[in-house]
């Protein structure tokens, strides 16, 4: 049967596109969903900031008024000033094992990219470097994160045969949390932190850190350090409120590490928090009527043994010296204190040779890859 491409125009489809994914993947083990209000907001103009420069539609497939897919079309304004492109993204794609379907969303977002000028299809991306970016390609036996999508083994395939190539892959590592600081880690942390004068800083007090505007330097730095990386467009104001309004309220700030120069400068930050994977499947997604229970009591009462790293950035001045020995000098032993046997990286440009050198001394293992796929419109 032919497929049907509904753009979604009411907010009943698109509770319907953010439902799809539920349902195609309610009783798989692995993938973990995304919180039901979150996603209300981050595709609602208005709610999510980013939307202020990013412009977006988003597509149901229909089979006989069966939905059997979904996409966003997204363009980035700012990324494609930054980089110089005319790119339009897909991100959020999710698919039956037809190709068909496949195609037709592909397809769709190809033409709506057309339309608009322009000249390359890239994902999947989300709106900003701080949504779910890229495909699993390896790692289909391993538990998700919060900050990345799990997809079936089928979906990469189907984006070869839709003439979609690799821009780009994304490696993911468990690292194991070690039983003492390796010395050699301990004797670059103590060398750095005489060489450069630097200090390490614990926050605390999460109503002052909001009115200090800390936590604002914290967001400001990761838009420096990352400034360099595939498709970054820096985090605007807006964005940050929002980000400090989401994440601030649910941090461990035992599990967050900042280091300052001489001058209170801020050159490095480590934020990490226990993972919510499992209670995120437990509460199917819903904060109601009972789901935030099993995620208060992961952050707060049981502690899973796994945390994520969810931001680790460095100064660009000050990356390639060390500087991330003294972050995990100081956040291993809380590591250890709260019960957790290893750590998520979470999504890591496999050409990030800086972020890649920082796991040489802990035992680390390669579990997943994503990847970024590319064609020319």
């Amino acid at each position: 049967m032919s497929v049907e491409i509904k753009k979604v125009t009411s907010r009943k489809e698109l509770k319907q596109f953010i439902r799809f994914n539920y349902e195609f993947y309610k009783n798989n083990p692995y993938a973990v969903p995304d919180l039901y209000e979150d996603m209300l907001q981050t595709f609602s103009p208005g709610k999510n900031a980013a939307l202020d420069f990013c412009e977006a539609d988003y597509f149901l497939a229909l089979r006989e008024g069966r939905i059997v897919g979904r996409v966003a079309a997204i363009i980035n304004r700012r990324a494609n000033a930054t980089w110089k492109k005319r790119q339009v993204r897909f991100g959020w794609i999710d698919f039956i094992d037809d190709i068909e379907v496949s195609r037709a969303l592909i397809d769709t977002v190809r033409q709506w990219g057309r339309e608009r000028g322009m000249d390359t299809i890239e994902g999947p991306l989300g709106f900003t470097d701080l949504d779910a970016e890229g495909m699993l390609i390896e790692g289909f036996d391993q538990l998700s994160t919060m900050a990345t999508t799990y997809n079936y083994p089928y979906y990469p395939r189907h984006m070869e045969q839709l003439g979609l190539a690799k821009a780009v892959d994304w490696v993911e590592m468990k690292i194991f949390v070690p039983d003492e600081i390796p010395e050699k880690h301990r004797r670059i942390a103590d060398i750095i932190r005489r060489k450069y004068n630097l200090r390490v800083r614990k926050l605390s007090g999460k109503r002052g850190l909001r009115r200090s505007g800390v936590v604002h330097d914290i967001f400001r730095l990761i838009n420096q350090a990352y400034a360099p990386l595939f498709g970054y467009s820096e985090m605007t104001d807006r964005q940050i409120d929002q980000y400090v309004g989401n994440y601030l309220p649910v941090l461990d700030l035992r599990m967050v590490t900042v280091v300052e120069n001489a001058e209170g400068e801020l050159v490095a930050v480590g934020i990490s928090m226990p993972s919510l994977s499992r209670a995120l499947q437990r509460a199917r997604g819903r904060l109601l009527p009972f789901g935030w229970f099993h995620l208060l009591r992961a952050l707060r009462w049981r502690r899973p043994e796994t945390l994520d790293l969810l931001l680790v950035a460095v100064r660009p001045d000050y990356q390639n010296k060390g500087v991330n020995a003294l972050l995990f000098t100081d956040l291993i032993p809380v590591y250890q204190q709260l019960g957790f046997k290893y750590a998520e990286s979470n999504p890591e440009l496999e050409v990030n040779e800086k972020v890649q050198s920082q796991w040489q001394y802990f035992h680390t293992e390669q579990h997943k890859r994503r990847r970024c796929f590319t064609a020319p419109l």
